[in-house]
């Protein structure tokens, strides 16, 4: 089989390669990374040839190209025979659903909170738009930990492409201090204390590369 490589911006700040990288790990598929830092004159060469967005992250497989998160996550669950999503089909229409959300919602969350994995303690000027993204993601949380808590740890119990896709909404929370109660709160753990995520923050510290315009906040 063809060797798979998933191209990936700066670590500490891509919300959008973290996704990808977390279900393929989670879902046992082999491949090769290749990080390609923002603000770069590398990135402004390379990243145009391998991905027509010219964003990332880019999933190269032999002559394929897929560059889009999500579309990375449903190939990758096909991959592995939908393991990616939930086997149940209502459970999984609605794990395609608040994955999408986030995949095109909450802005006021990432134009004030930038996911910067290392940082800690940070505060930023609280909006109603901002509080309002807050509250929608933790009633998600809430919700389908309420509904399919009995299943496992994760949104739909056992992990899928809905926990990638929320995985750098914790990484936030946890950056910025955000607020989460009960159920919410206890799937918020149960993410920062993934070992994958966990790896990924770990290698995001090491960077040291830093990009101003993603370094929100002040210290609290």
């Amino acid at each position: 089989m063809d060797t798979m490589t998933l191209v990936l911006g700066t670590k500490n700040y891509s919300s959008w390669s973290l996704r990808p990288w977390l279900l393929l790990r989670h879902l046992g598929i082999a491949f090769a990374e290749r990080v390609i830092h923002f603000d770069t004159e590398e990135f402004a060469a390379e990243v145009p040839k391998l991905s027509p967005s010219r964003r990332v992250p880019v999933l190269l497989h032999g002559e394929l190209r897929v560059w889009d998160s999500l579309a990375i996550c449903e190939y990758a669950s096909e991959l592995a025979g939908g393991r990616g999503w939930p086997a149940d089909a209502g459970a999984r229409a609605e794990a395609r659903a608040i994955a999408a959300e986030m995949h095109a919602g909450f802005p006021a969350l990432r134009a004030a909170c930038p996911m910067n994995a290392r940082a800690r303690h940070r505060r930023v000027p609280m909006s109603s738009e901002l509080e309002w993204d807050i509250r929608r993601v933790a009633a998600i949380w809430d919700g389908c930990r309420r509904r399919h808590g009995r299943d496992g740890p994760w949104l739909f119990g056992a992990y899928s492409a809905a926990d990638a896709m929320y995985a750098p909404v914790a990484l936030r929370f946890l950056t910025y201090g955000l607020p989460a109660q009960g159920a919410a709160a206890e799937y918020l753990q149960t993410t920062l204390a993934d070992a994958d995520l966990r790896r990924w923050v770990a290698e995001a510290e090491v960077e040291g590369v830093i990009v101003p315009s993603d370094e929100a906040g002040v210290p609290a």
